[in-house]
């Protein structure tokens, strides 16, 4: 796909008013600028009409360079209703493109996404999941709403929660997380099927740290899943180790759990 302007104004000041417009300013000679391109380009493609791409070779358009104050290239300007709203200047890696575009691109829905923020500290999850499920309708593919709704459904279904989370991409910044939620949900499968898992000396600690994860008891199936990494780690393929690391991304890093255990951790294992 040719992303390369032919009518500034038409292609990107009229654009503008119907979808946000990226505009990178480049040159063929910017080595920078052949390595941020093709990531712009590829994120533009999964954009989904989101936002759209617009390429300005300030060699052949150093009327444009000047007329937006470009001093160094790579440039990237967002564009919105015909003005800038937001730029930066250099090849930054993908992962802090995606959240520049998170941070900067107009969202109708990020309101929504914020009330039901609000709603999950205060503990209201029915009217968080009936928010969550309005933003997944409306974009499939809206990450923010896909790892909030798979949190809030992953102690009551955790087979849905798995379908979310399927759909988060791993350019993702949730993509830990998903990861989590995905290590977890096995752990309540694992807890619904008890006669599946592996005979050894970890089994009952780590049966009884599952029932415990089942019934949202964190504190009490940390404390076990890290008695059975001091008794028996290889167990179910070390999955005491792996159960603890998904909770402690689950829970975020900075949980009261996460830094009380995570130093329990580290000491079963180099004990």
């Amino acid at each position: 796909m040719n992303y390369e302007i032919q009518d500034f104004h038409k292609d990107v000041i009229q654009r503008s008013f119907q979808t946000p417009v990226v505009v990178d300013f480049w040159a063929e000679w910017c080595g920078p600028c052949r390595i941020l391109g093709p990531t712009l380009e590829r994120l533009a493609q999964q954009a989904n009409g989101r936002w759209a791409l617009a390429k300005v070779d300030t060699e052949q358009h150093a009327e444009l360079a000047m007329q937006y104050g470009i001093q160094g290239i790579p440039a990237i300007k967002l564009f919105v209703d015909g003005k800038v709203i937001n730029e930066f200047v250099g090849a930054l890696p993908e992962p802090a493109i995606l959240k520049w575009l998170q941070d900067a691109l107009p969202n109708p829905l990020r309101n929504k996404i914020k009330k039901a923020q609000e709603l999950l500290a205060a503990e209201q999850l029915d009217k968080a999941e009936l928010i969550l499920r309005e933003l997944v309708t409306a974009d499939p593919n809206y990450d923010d709403a896909l790892i909030l709704l798979a949190t809030v459904r992953l102690f009551e279904d955790w087979r849905e929660a798995w379908e979310l989370v399927r759909r988060i991409p791993v350019t993702s910044q949730y993509f830990n997380t998903a990861n989590a939620i995905q290590t977890l949900a096995s752990l309540l499968e694992a807890a619904e099927n008890p006669h599946q898992l592996p005979e050894g000396k970890g089994k009952e600690t780590y049966l009884a740290a599952l029932n415990h994860l089942r019934e949202r008891q964190v504190d009490e199936a940390l404390s076990l899943f890290i008695d059975v990494v001091r008794k028996d780690r290889a167990y179910h393929d070390d999955g005491a180790r792996k159960a603890c690391i998904a909770m402690f991304a689950f829970l975020g890093s900075q949980h009261e759990l996460a830094l009380k255990y995570r130093s329990e951790l580290s000491s079963a294992l180099y004990a």
